[in-house]
């Protein structure tokens, strides 16, 4: 629970917000505000993003004008927020509304809906839509009028004068949005509350248009519910009593009932099971629909370090987050996910580069081009710039992707739909690339921007590609005319890791062949993909290194996993950084797989997991780092890091499950 003072307009820390979402789009929100939405589309510029400008990066809030403490939990589907007074509590509902699977009648709503009740006594508020176009950047009208779309018969009876709705244009942008409200009372002997939005000027804040506000005071069962909207072009062909509203349409029912029967077809059933279907219900927000490409994050820039230049715009949909995240999907009984991202995926095999190489990553339209470019005019969360949108890192060579890519492919096949024979020869023709260029350097898993290496887990994971190859080409019975070189290919690739990527001296396995003294934690993977048995004695003196705090060597601190030492490695970034919360799940995993034999080890990684899940926040959610002091740092909602504990509650279960039948 949290104190807070009314019309407080700092930071809000980064764990402190939920994400909902509608497969098209998500919003971060706080306890009292939306502090990220992009619109329409998880790409689309931000119309709020005071999480990266506390006074000009647009927001939507409702916040009590009193002193109060707040609470906030998660329905399946939407994000309410508690607010306490001695005088009276009050609810706010925030979702983005979603058909149950079965209603196919009406098109998705392109709607913000926050949704306010007082529960008891009386509580006063104050509500301010300010959107900030273009992020920030675009210059916006702002126009009160009579909101037709209530029936005229309600309109007269509810509120026959007062009831406007705001109309924010802009031109620069090409969008405009509409806030509109009902207002209603669930108690016979208590009449709707009267409201009347008027103009909001934000100009000393650096706004570019005027917001609208409304200071209102509810009493027990009365309710508001605010809807922010990209008005549909047909709506001005439609008469108003024709025309949906909030009050007619119950979309918060629809809406729930939507992700109650989604997480309901989980066929998990193993320890930690609330924490692992909130990773789930988490991932499921990361879909962009009408592709079936799945993003690596909703936000874009949060700071890996308060302060830091470690800001990078994740709305992308990466080769190796995604085939992560539908490995966990599958794991968890989710194939229509996997079906979905493999024909989004298929469709990029049978466009490869002209080199016969895939992008590392595509936009959720499929696209190659993502421009990075910054932001110099928003502050920044807590004054950490640069703020970047797009990702310079699209054209990168990552040669690792192939490997996250062919394990997905071979998982999908044991559960998902059977390969074509012309998906096939695609397939194939990816790993004769990675033969063809298994000896190249590249930039690797963690996307420096200086020089290439030789990195090890490129190595391992162009190994894996390969690997996968063989094992579907035998379990499929697939023509292999390249069958004898892919095995030797696979075979000399694992024998130059163990020879180029070992420190004999110091018994750990290098970051790359170049820098033999640096420790690097995505080594982790190595029992994960089954390149190597985790009771290997390498493998486990590596652990073992990684285990160490980072004073005596190694990367764990706290029981937080390091990438690796930025000090001891220049990787074209600069700045300080948290732990990830990616190595830190693979640490437990790894731990968990060396535990089969060793029952100490299996100890640990329960412990480990369970100290993790301290970290991530109220509602269960995870960023991309931690702070050494704890705080969340890095993109909120991480999908990498959900990806991992969703594999590391499984195989931790799977392992228990086993000593008990012992």
């Amino acid at each position: 629970m949290n104190v807070n003072k009314p019309n407080d307009r700092g930071y809000i820390g980064l764990a402190d917000h939920g994400l909902i979402g509608n497969l098209r789009t998500a919003a971060l929100v706080s306890i009292s505000a939306a502090h990220i939405y992009c619109v329409p589309n998880f790409d689309s510029p931000s119309i709020f993003a005071r999480i990266l400008d506390k006074d000009k990066g647009g927001h939507f809030s409702i916040t009590p004008t009193i002193p109060f403490t707040t609470k906030q939990s998660y329905l399946p589907s939407s994000n309410v927020s508690r607010f306490l007074n001695d005088q009276g509590v009050a609810t706010v509902t925030d979702f983005l509304p979603r058909q149950p699977s079965s209603s196919t009648t009406r098109p998705l709503l392109a709607w913000l809906i926050r949704r306010v009740e007082v529960i008891r006594g009386s509580l006063p508020l104050r509500v301010e839509c300010a959107p900030a176009f273009d992020y920030a950047r675009a210059a916006h009208t702002t126009e009160l009028i009579a909101d037709d779309s209530i029936p005229s018969n309600f309109a007269a009876a509810k509120a026959p004068s007062r009831h406007n709705k705001a109309v924010f244009a802009s031109d620069a942008a090409k969008l405009s949005l509409d806030l509109r409200y009902v207002a209603e009372s669930s108690l016979d002997n208590v009449a709707d509350p009267e409201i009347e939005l008027v103009l909001l000027d934000l100009t000393k804040k650096g706004h570019l248009g005027p917001g609208v506000s409304c200071d209102l005071r509810l009493t027990e069962g009365q309710t508001v519910t605010f809807v922010l909207r990209i008005p549909p072009e047909s709506e001005q062909f439609q008469s108003p009593a024709s025309r949906p509203t909030p009050q007619k349409a119950q979309e918060l029912g629809g809406t729930n009932k939507y992700w109650n029967s989604w997480i309901r077809r989980s066929t998990y059933d193993g320890s930690w099971k609330e924490a692992v279907h909130r990773s789930a219900l988490a991932l499921k927000l990361l879909i962009y629909e009408p592709t079936g490409a799945i993003v690596a994050s909703p936000t874009f820039s949060l700071p890996e370090y308060i302060g830091g230049t470690r800001n990078w715009d994740y709305r992308a949909s990466w080769i190796r987050d995604s085939s992560f995240t539908l490995y966990a999907l599958i794991r968890l009984g989710f194939t229509h996910e996997a079906n979905a991202y493999m024909e989004f995926i298929f469709e990029r095999l049978r466009n490869k580069n002209p080199d016969g190489s895939l992008s590392i990553m595509y936009t959720i339209h499929g696209e190659k081009l993502f421009p990075e470019e910054e932001l110099t005019h928003l502050d920044g969360h807590k004054g950490s710039k640069p703020v970047r949108i797009g990702n310079g890192a699209i054209d990168h060579v990552q040669l690792d992707i192939y490997g996250e890519l062919m394990d997905c492919i071979y998982l999908s096949q044991k559960y998902g739909k059977p390969l074509s024979y012309d998906t096939w020869v695609a397939v194939r023709e990816i790993v004769d690339y990675v033969i063809a260029n298994r000896n190249q350097p590249d930039l690797s898993i963690w996307e420096v921007r200086n020089r290439h290496r030789h990195f090890t887990y490129s190595k391992i994971m162009m190994w894996v590609a390969i690997d996968r190859g063989i094992r579907l080409a035998e379990k499929r019975s697939l023509p292999c005319p390249r069958r004898n070189e892919w095995y030797a290919a696979r075979d000399a690739l694992y024998e130059d890791i163990m020879q180029k990527a070992w420190n004999a001296e110091e018994q750990f396995f290098a970051q790359s062949y170049e820098d033999q003294d640096v420790l690097d934690s995505a080594l982790l993977i190595m029992p994960l993909v089954f390149f190597m048995t985790p009771s290997d004695p390498r493998f486990l003196s590596t652990l073992r290194r990684i285990l160490r705090s980072p004073e005596r060597g190694g990367l764990t601190s706290n029981g937080l996993v390091y990438r690796y030492d930025v000090n001891k490695t220049d990787d074209g970034v600069g700045g300080e950084e948290g732990t990830f919360g990616l190595c830190t799940l693979w640490c437990v995993e790894a731990l968990a797989r060396a535990g089969e034999h060793d029952k100490t080890m299996h100890m640990q990684a329960v412990g480990m997991f369970e100290d993790f899940l301290q970290y991530t926040n109220h509602l269960g959610l995870c960023t991309e780092e931690i702070s050494a002091a704890g705080e969340a740092l890095g993109n909120a909602v991480q999908g990498f890091t959900h990806v991992t504990l969703i594999s590391a509650g499984y195989n931790l279960s799977r392992m228990q499950a086993k000593f008990k039948k012992e």
